[in-house]
């Protein structure tokens, strides 16, 4: 049996994630770390759905709550916000790699490649980037199990976000309540 982290940004995007993983074989360790989401009530939700799943499939998950630093993120991302998705995501897999490779594990993956709104492409790429010789990135397009993702989301009553995660997003979310 294989050692897999997943980085995991939320309750609802690690269902059949964690579903597919499970049923591949793997012994999979979550990780939520996510400096991006704003803000602080947001991130804590967002982490209890987590948690949830997590106890709900039977997953151990290490929080990073203790590397939620918000102004480190925005640093990463000013002035770049045009390709912040970009910066982003490097921030979230540099660090699940550095675990990854520190913790032992075969292999780390994300469960950024579950969502039709994220550049999938550009995940992937950063995954395979940053794998070393003893810990890989393990791509798989979990896209495939959206529909159900929502639908035990619901039945769950998991805590399910309206954007992304960063201020951006969410402004980019909402900005059409501004031009009524």
């Amino acid at each position: 049996m294989t050692k897999l982290l997943l980085h995991i940004c939320c309750g609802p995007c690690s269902i059949t994630t964690l579903k597919t993983l499970l049923a591949e074989g793997h012994e999979v360790t979550g990780l939520f770390h996510n400096p991006n989401i704003h803000p602080l009530t947001e991130y804590a939700k967002r982490r209890d759905g987590c948690l949830t799943v997590a106890e709900k499939l039977g997953v151990k998950v290490i929080v990073k709550d203790d590397e939620y630093r918000p102004q480190e993120w925005f640093r990463a991302v000013a002035h770049r916000e045009n390709n912040r998705c970009f910066h982003c995501y490097a921030m979230r897999l540099e660090r699940t790699a550095q675990i990854a490779k520190r913790g032992g594990f075969d292999f780390f993956t994300t469960t950024l490649l579950y969502s039709k709104y994220q550049k999938h492409d550009e995940i992937a790429a950063l995954g395979r980037d940053l794998e070393s010789a003893k810990t890989k990135f393990l791509y798989h397009d979990f896209r495939e199990g959206w529909k159900e993702g929502i639908e035990t989301s619901k039945e769950w009553e998991i805590y399910r976000q309206q954007y992304c995660g960063c201020l951006y997003s969410e402004n980019e979310r909402y900005k059409r309540e501004l031009l009524g």
